[in-house]
C-alpha cells in the first residue's frame, strides 16, 4: 500500500498551519503598529492645549509654548552628543572596573577578594547623585583636580562598574568548567586560559546585559547635570528653561531627544543580540 497521499495530506496540513501561524503573525504585527500609533496621537493630544467637556466635567490638556520649542530646541539637540560621549566612555571604564571586579570576586587572593568586595558594598551602599557630587567636591581638596567630563566619567564608571561586576562574574563562571581542565592538561597557563579561553566565551554572553546597563547610563547622565560643569542634554534644558520661565517645554524637548535615543541604541543592541545568537546556532 503506498503512502504517498498520505504523505502528501500531511504535508498540505504543515503548510496550512504554517500559513496560519505567518497570518496570526502578521495581524499580530499590524495590532501593535495601530496600537502605538493610537498611543502616540493620544500623548501629542495630551499637549495640544485643547479643551474636552465629558459628562458635564471639563478638561484641559497641557499647553505648550511652541515658539520657544522652535527657538531653542536646536541649543539643547546639542547636548546629545555630549551625553552619548559621557555615557561612551562611561561604560568603557565601567566594563574594565566590572572584569577586574570580577577576577577580585573569584580570585583565592584575600586581599584582591576583600578589595573586589569592598568596592561593591561601597558603591552600591550609596547613591549615584551622592558619588557624583563627592567626586566634584571632594577630589579637588585631595589635590586631584578633573574636568567636568572627566568626573563625570569617573563617577558613572565606578557605579555601574560595581553593578556590572556580578554580570560580568556570571559570564565567567557560565564557561563549562571542563574547557578549563582540559587547557590545564596542554599545559596552559591560568592567565592563557582566562585570555584565550573563558573570556572570548563570557564576553559574549555578557554583552547583551552590558547594552542594557549602557542604555540605563545614558539617562543617568543626567546627573552630570547637578554639577554645571557638563553641558549636557539635561543641563542645557534647564538653563534655557530657566531663563525663560519655559521649564516644562524645555524638560519636554530633552524627553524627546533622550526617548529618541534611547529607541536607536536599543534597536542596535537588538540587532547585536541577533547577530550573538545565530553565531551560537550555527557554533552548535
Amino acid at each position: 500500500m503506498s503512502t504517498a497521499p498520505a504523505e502528501d495530506r500531511f504535508a498540505f496540513q504543515a503548510e496550512q498551519i504554517i500559513a496560519s501561524q505567518r497570518r496570526d503573525a502578521r495581524r499580530f504585527a499590524m495590532g501593535v503598529r495601530v496600537s502605538y500609533a493610537l498611543l502616540l496621537l493620544a500623548l501629542v493630544y495630551a499637549f495640544s492645549g485643547s479643551r474636552v467637556t465629558v459628562a458635564g466635567l471639563q478638561f484641559t490638556t497641557i499647553t505648550l509654548d511652541w515658539a520657544f520649542i522652535r527657538s531653542h530646541w536646536f541649543f539643547i539637540f546639542n547636548g546629545v552628543w555630549l551625553t552619548i560621549l559621557l555615557s561612551a566612555l562611561s561604560i568603557v571604564l565601567a566594563t574594565v572596573l566590572s572584569l577586574l571586579g570580577a577576577l577580585g570576586r573569584l580570585s583565592k587572593s584575600p586581599p584582591a577578594y576583600a578589595l573586589a568586595t569592598f568596592y561593591i558594598s561601597l558603591i552600591r551602599g550609596t547613591p549615584l547623585l551622592l558619588q557624583v557630587v563627592f567626586f566634584f567636591l571632594a577630589l579637588p581638596q585631595l589635590g586631584i583636580r578633573l574636568s567636568g567630563l572627566s568626573a563625570g566619567v569617573l563617577a558613572l564608571g565606578l557605579n555601574y562598574g560595581a553593578y556590572m561586576t556580578e554580570i560580568m562574574r556570571a559570564g565567567i563562571q557560565s564557561v563549562d568548567v571542563g574547557q578549563r581542565e582540559a587547557a590545564q592538561a596542554m599545559g596552559m597557563t591560568p592567565f592563557q586560559i582566562m585570555r584565550l579561553i573563558i573570556l572570548p566565551q563570557a564576553l559574549r554572553l555578557v554583552i547583551p546585559p552590558i547594552g542594557n546597563q549602557f542604555i540605563a547610563m545614558l539617562k543617568d547622565t543626567s546627573l552630570i547635570s547637578v554639577t554645571g560643569f557638563v553641558w549636557e542634554l539635561l543641563w542645557r534644558a534647564q538653563k534655557q528653561g530657566r531663563a525663560n520661565f519655559r521649564s516644562l517645554e524645555a524638560l519636554l524637548i530633552a524627553a524627546v531627544f533622550y526617548w529618541i535615543i534611547t529607541i536607536i541604541f536599543s534597536a542596535f543592541q537588538a540587532q547585536i543580540e541577533q547577530r550573538l545568537s545565530q553565531g551560537y546556532r550555527s557554533a552548535l
